[in-house]
């Protein structure tokens, strides 16, 4: 029976793995085919925009059709969709096929992210849970370190050829989850209570105590992040005059210490703390730390101060997202999807806020994000653990 768990479990991960690394692998395409179609930079933010706003309004509805009509479902149709997202941009000529892809790409990140967390939390007991949301983290963090490399090397082919890449994974994750992965129990179970879980107010149900704070620290915490990581190589450039290849390399290297960390320690870490008292520690070090940014200058200290801030919020996430895992019971798929949905709204609300304080000054954005963490920080003192997790 564990011998099975863990094959279902490495498939979605590996699932989870592909979306990613498709994400990653066309980052270093679009400034040539920004150039290649004559594109603005706003156009190009509005695509990204396009993408958060559609998976922002999907991911509710999505959570309830986890829970509604499986797990196994939302995540073929989601590998489906995300291939033919992919397939679209790399065909596309025209902007308004490049922004229907991008909302393709929106609907299939909210179909799968909540459908995955839900299947990782059928197929675990809570004393292993928070191994695999660790999991869960690297097989992300994974995806966006390797990705813009692939993705370098196949734009050196032909511009458009990542995108068909991306698609073929797609296609192939979406067939291999149809052949291979089973639908859990707790679908099932969750299945025969469909009327019940239908006539639940879903956005009352964020009001409760048990999930409200937890999902406005997802909201602020993946506001600070997309805060800090968009004007990140703005404010290296302006500040030190850092090439891309230095950015390149502090955000690499970063990356594969934040997948280290989620598969060797996050566990430990959990066991140690508890996912509440680590996401507190985590919020107070990620603030100070804003502060910290602001001082330094030599590279060596730059790297330091950007290993510790992403690692705090490469904790934070698999965290949030344990805990609720643990506390969902029968409603996985929604309460991933709540998950999704406060996660959107700080992408969208963070680089629009992040670039507006960096034409004020450059150092706004970061003092900002300190603010706001600090806020969350205070927020979590008032977050107590329920007795059954």
């Amino acid at each position: 029976m564990q011998s099975k768990m863990n094959k279902a479990l490495y498939l979605v991960l590996a699932n989870l793995l592909v979306v990613f690394l498709g994400i990653g692998l066309v980052v270093p395409v679009l400034p040539t085919l920004m150039r290649e179609m004559h594109l603005s930079g706003a156009t190009m933010g509005y695509l990204i925009a396009a993408f958060a706003c559609v998976q922002l309004v999907v991911s509710p509805i999505a959570g309830r059709w986890v829970d509604r009509f499986g797990r196994k479902k939302m995540i073929v149709i989601g590998m489906m969709i995300f291939g033919f997202s992919e397939l679209l941009f790399g065909f596309g000529q025209d902007v308004k096929v490049l922004y229907a892809s991008r909302m393709l790409g929106g609907i299939s990140a909210a179909f799968i992210m909540p459908a995955v967390t839900a299947y990782v939390a059928d197929v675990t007991t809570l004393k292993q849970r928070s191994k695999a949301m660790g999991y869960v983290a690297a097989a992300i963090n994974t995806g966006f370190i390797i990705g813009p490399g692939i993705g370098g090397f196949l734009a050196e082919l032909n511009t458009r050829l990542p995108f068909f890449f991306a698609a073929g994974l797609g296609f192939c994750g979406a067939i291999f989850s149809l052949l291979f992965l089973k639908e859990t129990a707790s679908t099932q179970e969750g299945q025969n209570e469909t009327a019940e879980v239908k006539t639940k107010p879903g956005f009352k149900k964020v009001l409760e105590p048990i999930y409200l704070i937890p999902m406005l620290i997802i909201l602020v915490s993946s506001f600070g992040l997309a805060t800090y990581e968009t004007v990140y190589g703005l404010y290296l450039d302006h500040q030190f005059g850092f090439t891309a290849k230095d950015i390149a390399l502090l955000i690499t290297i970063s990356g594969i210490l934040g997948t280290i960390t989620q598969v060797f320690a996050f566990d430990r870490l959990t066991s140690w703390l508890g996912e509440i008292r680590l996401i507190r520690v985590c919020l107070a070090v990620a603030a100070v730390f804003m502060i910290a940014m602001m001082q330094v200058s030599a590279y060596a200290l730059v790297l330091a101060v950007t290993l510790v801030i992403f690692l705090t919020f490469d904790l934070i996430r698999p965290a949030l997202t344990t805990y609720l895992s643990k506390v969902a019971g029968n409603e996985q798929g929604f309460v991933g999807g709540l998950n999704s949905t406060f996660t959107s709204v700080g992408n969208i609300i963070g680089p629009a806020v992040a670039g507006i304080l960096f034409d004020i000054n450059v150092h706004y954005p970061y003092g900002f994000a300190m603010v706001v963490l600090a806020i969350s920080y205070a927020m979590a003192f008032f977050w107590k653990k329920p007795q059954q997790v």
